[in-house]
């Protein structure tokens, strides 16, 4: 997929600036861009080679991190900080999921699969903590 330079969203169209391409593991790479117009948020678009999962990993901090899907099919696995374990299908008719600190989540491609993560605020080191 190329770099993006709008992101639409909730019915608006947003600009973005690229700032890089993380290799995450293997199988699993992000372009990291920043809102042109808003800084209180940034935006992760993550491609998941089919058969592949992301780390999966615990929210330490934040006010909130969106989950998105984009195109593919797959599983976002979410734990809550009681136990409960939910599964998100995609696609599905809700594209979003809000997650908050002590939430851990994982995706898992059925298929090649691209979602976006919106971390409120900006991402920074120490957000997410990789448990595999």
């Amino acid at each position: 997929m190329g770099k993006l330079t709008t992101f639409e969203r909730n019915e608006k169209t947003l600009e973005l600036k690229f700032l890089e391409t993380q290799q995450v593991k293997n199988g699993v790479v992000c372009d990291v861009y920043e809102f042109v117009t808003d800084n209180s948020c940034d935006l992760g678009i993550v491609a998941v080679e089919s058969g592949r999962k992301t780390p999966r990993q615990k929210i330490l901090s934040g006010d909130k991190t969106i989950e998105g899907y984009v195109s593919g099919q797959g599983v976002l696995e979410v734990k809550k900080p009681d136990g409960k374990i939910h599964e998100y299908m995609f696609p599905s008719t809700e594209n979003e999921v809000e997650l908050h600190v002590g939430d851990t989540m994982q995706w898992i491609a059925e298929t090649d699969l691209v979602f976006y993560e919106i971390c409120y605020p900006a991402y920074s080191d120490g957000r997410f903590q990789n448990l595999d």
